[in-house]
């Protein structure tokens, strides 16, 4: 049961307190004085979407506080769970603070949570009931809905879908598979073809590297040639012409080796000339290796482009390097299996599809018994609630067809039909339904479908739209009768509903200057009867209006208190 809200820097709201009790609470006010205020407030708590512009004008952010007392036990379970609980585990109290940018901060029992949070727990709390709902009734494909919350089918459902689900995904995959056969033998041939290519050209990894550095020697070989060619006769000399380096340093070395005793300077110099003798070996050895690896034929240069251009060409095709290639050559392997056993792999598919759809129908057709045997007492409960409304002839069926069609929800459809007089047949409630029988047939379904639902609180927005009279007067025993149940709030422009709630909340607006101010405050006595006066009435009150506000407020007082 909700016990307490309160609003903060909402809208005109610059401050609220709503203290609420169990039964039936009327909030009336005129039209514009901040009642749809208040429930967008209630709603930002039960974690529906908010926007900047529900924070005051000028206030930097807007904040909205309710406790709840004598939750759901699994709710408290729930919240216990989650380390969400209080100290009281029976009493929940939720915070939302709203920015003026619109981001928010929410809190279940003063701990941070996302706003997803509240929207899990919000079934639990509170069911608000407004046009939405009445915009659902007149949509067939959401009759459905209300069928299966009546029957309890949530777990039901909950179990059929991971079956459908895997159905359809059965269904993509044999689809994939059931391309022309004409489609599926060129996709073997052109795959084949490139796998034959790049198998015939047996590329190894690394092989374009080694090829690009040999072409680049045959390239510069002339050169390379005439160039080791000088190097190797300047360290070993030519015949008939002037020593080499190597001989030079090796006379060098022999010279300052035979005075090297003389002194430590003749020692160093000796030293130096004898490493820069076998230096001057060394490179003239290696120059020699070079020179003799020189040597190449025609051949091996043609051999070297004609591969480094088939390894282009293959580059062009199937990728921009060698293992591209060979990735793409594996991917058509694979491809190439997968086809060539597709008559295998279709036909492992379609049992896996029929074991699967056997079971979801199995299902399916257990939700329809189970939808079939709802809808007959439905249809009971809610003619029984009409005919308490003031509609007694009033006929409603709910139609249930079953389909060959698999679907979301089983293989059912479901319709709500109506008859409003003696002798005409049943038609969709969008049809033939005015508002005031709109209003009545929902707030009958609501009856119906809370009372299995663990909420401990219904909010009922103006539910009196296009009613008066005698109707007013039944939707009023209604709401009466509802709240004797479960925590009730509505708002109503009608002074027979305002007229018989336990509590009577009044919102009003008053202009200070050029800023709005919105109240909440009960009233109860003479005031409240002066608030349903001027319900009848207008501005305009008179004798006459404070006396049948006051006959209603004493009949209404019989009814809920009846000897």
């Amino acid at each position: 049961m909700l016990s307490l809200v309160h609003i903060e820097n909402i809208a005109v709201i610059e401050r609220a307190d709503l203290e609420l009790a169990g039964g039936l609470t009327v909030l009336t006010g005129e039209t514009g004085a901040g009642k749809s205020i208040i429930l967008d407030a209630i709603g930002a708590i039960m974690g529906q979407r908010v926007g900047k512009g529900l924070v005051r004008a000028g206030a930097s952010k807007g904040f909205v506080s309710a406790v709840f007392s004598d939750i759901p036990a699994e709710l408290g379970q729930w919240l216990a769970e989650n380390q969400l609980d209080g100290e009281d585990p029976d009493t929940l109290q939720i915070q939302r603070q709203i920015s003026a940018d619109g981001k928010s901060v929410c809190r279940v029992n003063l701990k941070p949570v996302a706003v997803a949070v509240l929207k899990q727990i919000s079934p639990f709390l509170i069911n608000i009931h407004g046009q939405h709902d009445g915009q659902k009734l007149m949509d067939e494909s959401c009759h459905i809905d209300f069928l299966d919350q009546f029957a309890g089918l949530d777990a039901a459902l909950q179990a059929y879908q991971p079956g459908y689900h895997q159905l359809l995904a059965l269904k993509r995959q044999i689809t994939a598979l059931d391309q022309s056969e004409q489609e599926r033998l060129q996709r073997l041939d052109m795959l084949g073809f490139h796998l034959q290519e790049i198998d015939a050209a047996a590329l190894v990894e690394g092989e374009e590297e080694h090829l690009t550095e040999r072409k680049a020697f045959f390239d510069n070989a002339g050169r390379l040639v005439q160039t080791l060619d000088t190097a190797f006769h300047a360290l070993d000399g030519e015949e008939g012409y002037a020593a080499g380096a190597c001989e030079q340093l090796a006379e060098a070395a022999g010279a300052l080796g035979s005075l090297a005793d003389v002194s430590g300077a003749l020692r160093a110099l000796s030293d130096k000339a004898e490493e820069l003798k076998y230096l001057a070996q060394d490179l003239r050895g290696a120059v020699a290796d070079l020179r003799s690896r020189t040597d190449f034929s025609a051949e091996e240069q043609a051999a070297v482009e004609e591969r480094l251009d088939l390894i282009y060409r293959l580059k062009l095709k199937y990728g921009g390097s060698i293992p591209e290639i060979l990735a793409y050559a594996q991917k058509a392997r694979d491809e190439l299996d997968t086809l060539q056993a597709a008559d295998q792999t279709r036909e492992a598919l379609l049992q896996e599809y029929r074991r699967v759809r056997q079971t979801v129908r199995e299902q399916a057709r257990g939700l329809s018994a189970k939808r079939r045997e709802s809808a007959a007492q439905l249809e009971k409960r809610i003619v029984d609630e009409l005919a308490d409304l003031d509609l007694s002839k009033v006929r409603f069926a709910v139609r249930v067809e079953t389909g060959s069609k698999l679907g979301p929800k089983g293989l059912d459809t479901a319709s709500f039909l109506i008859s409003v007089n003696p002798g005409e047949p049943l038609q969709g409630i969008s049809k033939v339904a005015s508002g005031g029988e709109l209003s009545r047939i929902m707030l009958a379904m609501k009856n119906v479908l809370t009372a299995r639902e663990p909420v401990g609180t219904l909010i009922f927005d103006e539910i009196d739209t296009g009613v008066s009279g005698r109707a007013a007067q039944k939707i009023a025993h209604k709401l009466c009768e509802i709240g004797d149940k479960k925590q009730t709030l509505c708002v109503t422009h009608l002074p027979q509903i305002a007229a018989i709630g336990r509590h009577h909340l009044l919102i009003t607006k008053r202009t200070d200057g050029d800023r709005t101010y919105t109240q909440v405050r009960p009233v109860a006595g003479e005031e409240r009867v002066e608030e349903i006066a001027r319900m009848i009435s207008g501005d305009r009150i008179t004798d006459i209006s404070r006396k049948n506000a006051l006959e209603l407020l004493q009949s209404s007082e019989k009814q809920r208190n009846p000897e």
